[in-house]
């Protein structure tokens, strides 16, 4: 699948991207892109893999299928990547892709947490990985992330990756979709409504935790 998108800037030569199925020769790019959208920063990271090890890489071997990047003359700059069934993605890693990390990578747990480093922080959700609440996964099954490198970003790139994304697993069979946002991330809140998506539960104006969003799948 090849969608092949133009976009003009500043009245220069319009900007030409593909928005593709996943090939395994991108899985370095997946992690090129984790790395550099990290909320952290990427410099924040010794490891230059640990972000890709969470958040990326796992989709690409465990559920190619729903994984799609955005291609440009610079290259691979941004992707979505995600799970059909969440339940099942989550025993896929413990099964198949924690287990390698874990013996590679230490527990951090034995040192206080606020001593911990941005890498040792991510190395603990290796050991710890968080599942999101029963009552989010039941209605809303499938999971995604989707990352944009800056020069990507307000073109609508974002946009048909998540349409694509979001055809993708209805066709899987999925009835509905979630994702976590921190309720600082408002560009990325507008984008999620935009997309259909609607918070889960009210968000607090003065917490930064995450905000849980969903959208049904049956009727779109």
């Amino acid at each position: 699948m090849s969608i092949w998108i133009n976009r003009s800037s500043n009245g220069g030569q319009p900007r030409i991207a593909s928005i593709r199925a996943f090939r395994p020769e991108d899985l370095d790019d997946l992690y090129r892109v984790c790395l550099a959208t990290a909320a952290e920063g990427a410099a924040a990271y010794r490891d230059r893999k640990l972000v890709g090890h969470v958040y990326a890489a796992p989709y690409a071997v465990l559920s190619p299928g729903s994984v799609f990047v955005v291609e440009d003359a610079q290259g691979v700059g941004g992707y979505i990547v995600g799970a059909p069934d969440t339940r099942a993605f989550e025993a896929g890693l413990e099964a198949e892709w924690w287990p390698g990390l874990r013996k590679a990578y230490r527990d951090p747990s034995d040192k206080p947490r606020a001593e911990w480093s941005p890498d040792q922080v991510m190395i603990y959700r290796i050991h710890h990985p968080a599942r999101a609440p029963a009552e989010i996964v039941q209605p809303y099954p499938s999971h995604l992330h989707i990352n944009l490198l800056p020069h990507l970003r307000g073109k609508g790139f974002g946009r048909k990756l998540m349409d694509e994304w979001l055809r993708t697993v209805r066709k899987m069979g999925s009835r509905g979709a979630h994702l976590a946002v921190g309720a600082a991330n408002l560009r990325a809140i507008r984008f999620y409504r935009a997309c259909g998506f609607r918070e889960l539960q009210a968000p607090s104006p003065t917490s930064s935790a995450a905000i849980w969003f969903g959208v049904p799948l049956a009727e779109r």
